[in-house]
């Protein structure tokens, strides 16, 4: 599966090059993310990071839409530097003109959420339970302390956790 999206970069990087009639230097191609991004241009790094999960989950429309959209980041910071904005004109140009696609800044496909561990907290409301990530459970522990905005008293652990 990584072959087809290299060979999307590479021919989307010839297409650039075909527009502008000059070479743009390759980037290194990464499948190390995950979560909610498709994509990742890594513009000081000369680096393309991909989601192989939603490839597999968008396979024609990765390939149609989301690697142009990264390569496009590349090509812009290449030929404009590092000052235009993300999806700014430079970007929209090379997406319509280069690529004949519309520029969209965001993909629409269905993201698992993954489940998360809570820990809930409580204070004197009546509906004052506060779910805390690990992170801030683990901070408590080392002596933090939250306090309940409406009626300012300290957070304590109810002994209770859920998954989210």
């Amino acid at each position: 599966m990584p072959e087809q999206i290299h060979a999307r970069v590479e021919a989307c990087y010839q297409q650039a090059e075909a527009f502008f009639k000059q070479r743009f230097a390759r980037p290194e191609v990464s499948f190390k993310l995950r979560g909610q991004k498709a994509g990742v241009a890594h513009l000081t790094e000369n680096k393309l990071r991909f989601n192989l999960q939603l490839y597999r989950a968008n396979h024609e429309d990765f390939l149609h839409q989301t690697v142009p959209h990264e390569v496009a980041h590349m090509i812009a910071h290449q030929l404009f530097g590092p000052r235009i904005q993300p999806h700014g004109e430079e970007w929209q140009l090379i997406m319509r003109g280069v690529y004949e696609l519309p520029p969209h800044r965001c993909h629409s496909y269905e993201v698992e959420r993954r489940k998360v561990n809570r820990f809930i907290y409580r204070c004197s409301c009546p509906d004052g339970e506060f779910p805390f990530s690990a992170q801030r459970h683990a901070l408590v522990a080392k002596g933090r302390r939250y306090y309940c905005r409406r009626c300012k008293v300290t957070l304590t652990f109810s002994g209770e956790q859920r998954q989210e």
